[in-house]
């Protein structure tokens, strides 16, 4: 299948290691231009690596999403390099764990707040795109009960609904907006590496939730990713994905 996304424009916040990196990865391989930041210059430069044999032009960044002026001066600068946008996602996230205030400020400037100044400052170069859409990542903890009350399941609910609302208000404009929701998902430099080595217990347990006896893989959920942000999913807006083999058992009307 075409996916339409040959000389198309990806800007990708956070991008510099777990699932952000494997869709880099996914969208070069498409033949889709990519701009990638991190907080580490050394994976940034490492992701750059990976993706130059691709052929597609690279524009990447060390910056600090927290910094209120970052990621908007990181979009401006890319899509200037780019030659435009076609495609904004936003991967930056944390997870403190307890709900203190200072948990829910933590996520609301490195997971939220990045996500939202990202997607204003790409729109007035997404809506001269032909092919405009925005991808908001969302977790199966908003979903379902996991691991006891925190911010993060609330505030990853609260994307969803900022998602839903921003298809509705963009897609006049062309613009498609949806929602990936995953669960649990490994990659080999991602949190749950860690986890399987540093707290078994806890791991087997969330292995003993997913029917299908493993974990999505960052390649998964990163082709799901680039197929709902691609041209061939020109009808899907407004939609939220379920990705996580089965983890989370509600009907997903």
């Amino acid at each position: 299948m075409d996916l339409g996304l040959k000389g198309k424009k990806a800007i990708l916040v956070g991008a510099n290691g777990g699932i952000g990196r494997k869709v880099a990865q996914a969208f070069a391989a498409e033949g889709c231009d990519v701009a990638i930041c991190g907080r580490s210059q050394e994976k940034v430069d490492k992701v750059v690596g990976e993706l130059s044999p691709s052929g597609v032009k690279v524009y990447s960044e060390a910056l600090d999403v927290t910094d209120v002026a970052a990621v908007p001066a990181f979009v401006e600068k890319a899509a200037e390099d780019l030659g435009g946008c076609d495609i904004f996602i936003s991967f930056t996230s944390a997870n403190p764990g307890t709900d203190t205030d200072d948990c829910w400020e933590t996520i609301l400037k490195t997971d939220i707040l990045p996500m939202r100044r990202g997607i204003e400052a790409a729109l007035p170069f997404i809506e001269k795109s032909d092919a405009g859409a925005i991808c908001c990542i969302s977790s199966t903890g908003a979903v379902e009960e996991f691991m006891g009350v925190q911010p993060y399941n609330a505030l990853k609910a609260a994307v969803m609904n900022y998602s839903s609302t921003q298809a509705q208000a963009l897609a006049p404009k062309g613009i498609r907006v949806n929602c990936i929701t995953p669960g649990p998902v490994f990659c080999e430099d991602g949190p749950w590496a860690y986890i399987k080595e540093n707290m078994t217990e806890f791991y087997d347990s969330i292995m003993a939730q997913i029917p299908t006896g493993k974990m999505t893989t960052g390649e998964e959920l990163a082709r799901t990713i680039v197929f709902v942000s691609s041209p061939a999913a020109g009808g899907m807006l407004g939609a939220n994905i379920v990705v996580d083999a089965g983890m989370t058992k509600r009907v997903q009307f």
